[in-house]
C-alpha cells in the first residue's frame, strides 16, 4: 500500500525481476539438500564427527579445567557454534556419553540396554576423558573457520589421531541418502591399524556395547547391500526356563519383552511368563509352558521376536565436501594414514620448536659468556645497539640453522641483568644437550614415521585398551525355518465333500494341529494336488482324500498311489515325493485324462511301502481275480511319473494287507561345530546313519555327558561342547581330567549306563577347579604325553596305549592317575585298528520265499499269485501282475493275467534284499 492506501503498481514494484519462478524449486531444493547432507546428518571422514558433535567437543575443550560441567552449561556453550535448538545438542551429548569413550560422565545418563533415558541436562555432568584429550585435540594442527555469526572461530575438522568414526559408529538420514556405520571394537581397530602400517591386509567386523551374537558372513565390508544378523545370547537354564543374557544391537529389554509377549499372544510360541531381572547385567527369564521343547522355543524366539534382528549397514561419509559410499576397510586405511600425517605434522612442529630453543639458547650463551652486552654501553640509539650485537654475533652465525634476524637480537636485549649475573654455563650446556637429544630423537622419528606411528598405536592400546575387549561374539547362524519352529496355535479341519479346509471349520472333520503360517497340501480324488496357505476357510476342490501340513524339501515323505486312467481304464501304481511346489497351482498325479481318479492313497512319513490286496471285478476276463501287490518293488520317482501298470482289468476294491517298512533306510547326519547344530547338508563332521531308535552322545567341557535324539532343532553350544558322536553302547568313552581336590590328572574309561535323554551326568570330580581335558570314543585310543625339558634330558614324549593304562569301569569311577603328572602337553594319537573277526561261512541253500521272481524262471502253473514278500526288498521299476493276454504295451515287464507261466514267475525266486528301515507310521486312505 502507498501512503494513500492504494496498491502499488505491479510494473513499478519490480517483483518480476526479484522472484523468478523458473528454476526456483531446483535451486532451493538442491541448496537445502546439500546443507542437510554436509551440515547435519553425515559425518566427515577426517574426524568421524557430525557438525553438532564437533562443536560439542570444541565447546567442552574450551571449558575444560579438569572438573565436571553441567550438561546444561555445555549445551549453552555449544549453541555459540551450532545454529540449531538445544534439544539436538542435548541428544547428541547423551549419545556420545553413552558410548563410554570420549566423555567422563556423572549422574543418570540412561541405559542403552533398557531404553531408559538420561536425566535432564541440569542434573547430569560431563567432562572430556583422558582419551579424548589425547587423540582429538591439537590447536597447532587444527584448521579453523569462523562460527555462523562471525564472533568466534571453530574447527573445520578436529585433528583426530584414531579411527573414531568406526569406533563410535553413526546413523543419519539426509535428503536423498542415509548413512549407517556400525560400531567396531576399540582394540581390534588399533591392531588393524598396526597391521595396515605393516603393509598387510585386514578385515574388521562390528562389535556392539549390548553384546550378543553376530553373523558377519554377509557384512560386505559395511557397504550398501551387506547385512549382519544379530542375536540375543540365550541360555537354557533348565527344561522349563530360558534366560536371555545379552540383547541385539538396536533393541532394548523393554522392546524385546514386548516382542516375546506379542509372539506368545499370536500363538507363535508357548510360554508361561517373562520376568525381567535386569540390573547390572541383562537377565530376562522366559518360563516355558509344560511340555514345550526348550530348543524349539529358542529357535522360535529367534524367528518371531527381536531376539534376532537384521541390520543393513550403509557406509556413507563426507570426503572433500561430497558424500561417498565406501567400505569400512577403506575408512580405516584413510584414518590410519591421516593419523600418520598428523603425527608427522606434530613431529615437524616439535622439531621446529626444538631448533628455535637451541638457536635462542646458543645466542644467549654467546651473548652472555662473550660479554657482548658490554659492547652496547657506548651506543646512543637502539638501532646502534642492534647493530653492535649483530656485529658481535657475526663470527658465530655459520653454526645456526637459519639467519639471525633483528627480532632474535631484540630478544637478547630483553634479558635482565639479574639473569645475566646468575647465568650458569654448566646448566645451560646440560639443557642444550637435552634439547639436542630430543631433536635427534624427533628427527629419527620423522625419518621412520611408520615405526613411530605403530608405537603410537601400541601405546594407545596399552593406556586405554583395558576393559575394551570384544563384547559381541562372532558366530555363523543357521537359517531358521519359521514354519518348523512355530507353535501349533490352530487346528486344521476339512469338509471333504464340499472341498473346504481351514481352521475356522470347527463343525467339520478335525485333521491335525497346525500353525497359522503353515502351508497345507491337499490331494483330491480326481488325481490333482495343490498346496495353499492355511486360512480360516479356503476352497481347494471337492472330493478331498488327504490333507496335511506341507513341509518343503521333505525327502522322507513318500506317497503311494493307485489310480485309474480315464481314457484306457488301466490301473497304475506309483510312488513319489513332493519336495517343492508352487503355491495355489494344481498338479496332476494321474496322466491328466478326463475321468481319471485315485483309487488308493497313503502318505508315509518315513518312506514305508505296504502290501495291498487287489480284487478284480467278477465279470472281468482275468483268470486270477485276487492277488497281492507290494509297493516296495516300485522306485520312488517324481509326482509327474506315469507309474507302473497294476492291472488292465476293472478293479472292484483295493485293501491293505500288510503295513510295510521304510525303504529309505536311516538318515545320514552331520554336526557343524561352528554353529553347534545338526544337519543333513554334509556340513561339518559326519556322525553316521541314524535309525528311529538311535541317539547322540554329547560330551561337554565341564566334564558331563548327555544323550539326545537327532532332531535338527537341537542346540549344542560350540564353546561348551567337546565331543558330539553317534551313541553306541559298545563304544567306551575315554576321558582325561584334572581333579581339583586331589590336584592330580586322571584317566578313565566307561560305558554310558544311563538311558535318560536330555539330562546331563557329571562323570569327573565335582571339586572346585576340576576340568575335562580330553575325551574320545575310539575303541583303542593312543595317548602321547610331552614332558618338559630338564637338566638331564631334552623335552621328551611318551606314547601310551590307553587299554593298558586303565580298564573299562562304571561312569562314576574315579579312574587311574596319569603317570608322571607334571607334563607339558597331552594329546591323542591315531588309534589302533580294531581286529576284524572272520565272518561265519555263508549258507549255500537259498531260503524259501514267496517273493516275486525275475522273468525266465520256471514255476508251477497253479501259483497263487501271492506277492507278500519282505517290504524291505530292493526297489525295482518292474512290477509283475497276473494278467491274461501277455500284451502290456508298457516297458514295465508286466505280464497278462491269463498266462499261467507268467503268473508263476512272480512267486518263485527271491529278489536281493535292500536297506531295512523302521516301523511305519502311515496315514492310510483306502477306496473301493
Amino acid at each position: 500500500m502507498d501512503e494513500n492506501g492504494a496498491a502499488p503498481d505491479v510494473e513499478d514494484s519490480g517483483l518480476h525481476d526479484k522472484l523468478p519462478i523458473s528454476g526456483l524449486y531446483e535451486n532451493w531444493f538442491l541448496d537445502y539438500a546439500s546443507y542437510v547432507i554436509l551440515e547435519r546428518a553425515v559425518p566427515a571422514i577426517e574426524d568421524g564427527l557430525k557438525p553438532v558433535q564437533r562443536r560439542i567437543m570444541h565447546a567442552l575443550n574450551e571449558m575444560d579445567d579438569g572438573r565436571f560441567n553441567k550438561v546444561a552449561n555445555v549445551v549453552g556453550s555449544s549453541m555459540q557454534y551450532h545454529p540449531h535448538g538445544d534439544a539436538s545438542i542435548y541428544d547428541a551429548i547423551v549419545n556420545i556419553g553413552q558410548k563410554e569413550l570420549l566423555f567422563d560422565t556423572q549422574g543418570n545418563w540412561g541405559d542403552i540396554r533398557t531404553g531408559d533415558g538420561a536425566a535432564a541436562a541440569r542434573y547430569i555432568e560431563v567432562r572430556l576423558s583422558r582419551f579424548g584429550k589425547d587423540v582429538v585435540f591439537n590447536d597447532d594442527t587444527t584448521e579453523w573457520q569462523l562460527s555462523y555469526d562471525g564472533r568466534k572461530r571453530e574447527p573445520i575438522t578436529l585433528p583426530v589421531k584414531f579411527p573414531l568414526l568406526l569406533t563410535l559408529g553413526v546413523e543419519g538420514i539426509a535428503v536423498g541418502l542415509s548413512t549407517k556405520i556400525l560400531p567396531h571394537n576399540f582394540c581390534e581397530l588399533i591392531e588393524a591399524s598396526i597391521t595396515i602400517l605393516q603393509g598387510k591386509e585386514v578385515t574388521i567386523y562390528p562389535d556392539f556395547l549390548t553384546g550378543g551374537l553376530v553373523d558377519v558372513s554377509n557384512y560386505n565390508d559395511g557397504q550398501r547391500g551387506g547385512k549382519v544378523r544379530v542375536r540375543a545370547k540365550i541360555e537354557e537354564e533348565d527344561k522349563k526356563m530360558l534366560v536371555i543374557r545379552d540383547i541385539p544391537f538396536g533393541t532394548t529389554t523393554t522392546s524385546l519383552i514386548e516382542s516375546i509377549i506379542k509372539a506368545n499372544d499370536a500363538g507363535k510360541i508357548k510360554i508361561k511368563k517373562v520376568v525381567d531381572n535386569t540390573a547390572a547385567d541383562v537377565e530376562i527369564q522366559v518360563h516355558l509352558a509344560p511340555g514345550v521343547s526348550p530348543d524349539i522355543t529358542m529357535d522360535a524366539l529367534y524367528a518371531f521376536t527381536e531376539c534376532e534382528v537384521s541390520i543393513s549397514p550403509n557406509a556413507c561419509i563426507i570426503i572433500a565436501e561430497k558424500p561417498h559410499f565406501v567400505g569400512v576397510t577403506d575408512i580405516l586405511k584413510y584414518n590410519t594414514q591421516q593419523t600418520v600425517h598428523l603425527l608427522q605434522r606434530e613431529l615437524e612442529i616439535k622439531r621446529l620448536a626444538l631448533l628455535e630453543k637451541i638457536l635462542y639458547g646458543s645466542l644467549e650463551k654467546i651473548f652472555i659468556e662473550n660479554r657482548i652486552y658490554r659492547d652496547i654501553e657506548e651506543c646512543e640509539t637502539f638501532e646502534a645497539v642492534i647493530r653492535t650485537i649483530d656485529k658481535g654475533l657475526e663470527p658465530y652465525k655459520p653454526q645456526f640453522y637459519r639467519e639471525i634476524t633483528d627480532d632474535d637480537i631484540v630478544e637478547l636485549t630483553e634479558i635482565r641483568i639479574k639473569r645475566i649475573s646468575k647465568y650458569d654455563g654448566f646448566k645451560a650446556d646440560e639443557l642444550m644437550r637435552k634439547w639436542q637429544e630430543d631433536l635427534a630423537e624427533t628427527e629419527d622419528n620423522l625419518a621412520h614415521i611408520t615405526r613411530f606411528a605403530i608405537e603410537y598405536f601400541r601405546d594407545l592400546l596399552k593406556k586405554y585398551g583395558k576393559g575394551r575387549g570384544r563384547r559381541t561374539e562372532i558366530r555363523a547362524f543357521n537359517q531358521i525355518a519359521a514354519n518348523i519352529v512355530a507353535a501349533n496355535n490352530q487346528k486344521l479341519y476339512v469338509n471333504r465333500a464340499e472341498g473346504f479346509i481351514g481352521y475356522g471349520l470347527k463343525k467339520d472333520e478335525y485333521v491335525m494341529d497346525c500353525s497359522d503360517i503353515d502351508d497345507i497340501i491337499v490331494f483330491r480324488g480326481d488325481g490333482r494336488c495343490v498346496v495353499t496357505k492355511v486360512q480360516d476357510k479356503v476352497f481347494v476342490g471337492k472330493d478331498i482324500i488327504y490333507c496335511a501340513v506341507f513341509v518343503k524339501n521333505d525327502e522322507r515323505k513318500v506317497y503311494n498311489v493307485v489310480y485309474v486312467d480315464g481314457k484306457t481304464g488301466v490301473s497304475y501304481a506309483k510312488r513319489f515325493q513332493v519336495t517343492a511346489i508352487t503355491r495355489d497351482r494344481e498338479y496332476e498325479i494321474t496322466q491328466g485324462t478326463p475321468k481319471s481318479k485315485i483309487t488308493y492313497f497313503t502318505a508315509n512319513d518315513n518312506g514305508e511301502a505296504e502290501i495291498i490286496t487287489v480284487n478284480l471285478q467278477a465279470q472281468s476276463k482275468a483268470k486270477v481275480k485276487q492277488f497281492d501287490y507290494n509297493f516296495a518293488e516300485l522306485l520312488i520317482k517324481n509326482r509327474s511319473a506315469m507309474g507302473n501298470i497294476l492291472t488292465k482289468y476293472p478293479v472292484r476294491k483295493l485293501t491293505l494287507k500288510t503295513a510295510g517298512r521304510s525303504t529309505l533306510g536311516g538318515v545320514d547326519m552331520w554336526f557343524d561345530p561352528i554353529i553347534g547344530r545338526l544337519n543333513r547338508d554334509e556340513r561339518g563332521e559326519y556322525l553316521g546313519n541314524f535309525g528311529p531308535s538311535d541317539n547322540i552322545v554329547v560330551i561337554y567341557k565341564d566334564g558331563s555327558y548327555e544323550l539326545t535324539n537327532f532332531d535338527l532343532t537341537n542346540h549344542y553350544e560350540p564353546h561348551e561342547v567337546l565331543l558330539v558322536k553317534k551313541f553306541d553302547t559298545k563304544l567306551p568313552i575315554t576321558a582325561i581330567y584334572f581333579d581339583g581336590g586331589q590336584k592330580q590328572h586322571f584317566i578313565k574309561r566307561f560305558n554310558v549306563e544311563t538311558s535318560s535323554l536330555d539330562k546331563k551326568f557329571l562323570f569327573i570330580s565335582d571339586a572346585k577347579n576340576s576340568k575335562l581335558i580330553l575325551a574320545s570314543t575310539d575303541i583303542r585310543p593312543r595317548l602321547e604325553i610331552v614332558y618338559p625339558k630338564t637338566a638331564q634330558k631334552d623335552q621328551a614324549a611318551e606314547e601310551y596305549l590307553v587299554e593298558d593304562m586303565v580298564d573299562i569301569r562304571g561312569w562314576r569311577a574315579q579312574g587311574n592317575r596319569i603317570p608322571n603328572d607334571k607334563f607339558k602337553d597331552i594329546r591323542w594319537l591315531e588309534p589302533l585298528a580294531v581286529p576284524v573277526e572272520e565272518p561265519a561261512e555263508a549258507a549255500t541253500d537259498e531260503p524259501v520265499t514267496d517273493e516275486p521272481v525275475e522273468e525266465g524262471d520256471d514255476t508251477p502253473d497253479n501259483a497263487a499269485g501271492d506277492q507278500a514278500g519282505d517290504p524291505a526288498n530292493a526297489l525295482t521299476e518292474n512290477t509283475v501282475n497276473p494278467e491274461e493276454d501277455g500284451e502290456s504295451g508298457e516297458d514295465t515287464g508286466n505280464a497278462e493275467e491269463g498266462d499261467s507261466s507268467d503268473v508263476s514267475k512272480s512267486e518263485s525266486k527271491p529278489k536281493k534284499e535292500g536297506k531295512k528301515g523302521s516301523d511305519p507310521k502311515s496315514q492310510l486312505g483306502l477306496f473301493e
